[in-house]
């Protein structure tokens, strides 16, 4: 089976709703992990939004990517564009992927409401959830 760690700044978000989506959606074809440059804990906002649809990320851990340095992925998403600048090198046989997400938190900072803020964390999670879902096609 393939490894795959998702990757974004601060774990908290982005990468931790890619890592329940391919966790739930592609568990069959991937091992799934995500990872920080740094660890920020997990987004309440995500985790709340993860929920309405069934996935439940509440027990995942904000992770560095120090902490996975004797683990070997076959692939690496870099989910922002701070991840992907900072993104370390990686062996060989890792494939590296750049897919930028739209940062819900910094988005929610101007909402006049929480329903608003979460609108943006809703649309950044389907969004990851549509590329997931034709992950495999990608990369076979």
């Amino acid at each position: 089976m393939k490894s795959i760690l998702f990757l974004c700044t601060g774990n908290s978000c982005r990468s931790q709703m890619a890592h329940g989506l391919a966790n739930s959606l592609l568990s069959d074809k991937f091992v799934s992990y995500s990872a920080g440059i740094e660890s920020h804990g997990l987004n309440p906002s995500a985790v709340k939004v993860m929920d309405e649809i069934g996935i439940d990320i509440s027990h995942h851990q904000s992770n560095t990517l120090s902490e996975f340095n004797d683990e070997k992925f076959d692939y690496v998403v870099a989910v922002c564009e701070h991840a992907a600048s900072n993104c370390p090198t990686f062996p060989d046989q890792t494939n590296v992927i750049t897919r930028q997400f739209d940062d819900p938190p910094k988005l929610a900072q101007l909402a006049k409401s929480q329903e608003e803020a979460l609108s943006h964390y809703r649309r950044v999670r389907d969004e990851i959830k549509d590329w997931i879902t034709k992950l495999p096609a990608q990369v076979s």
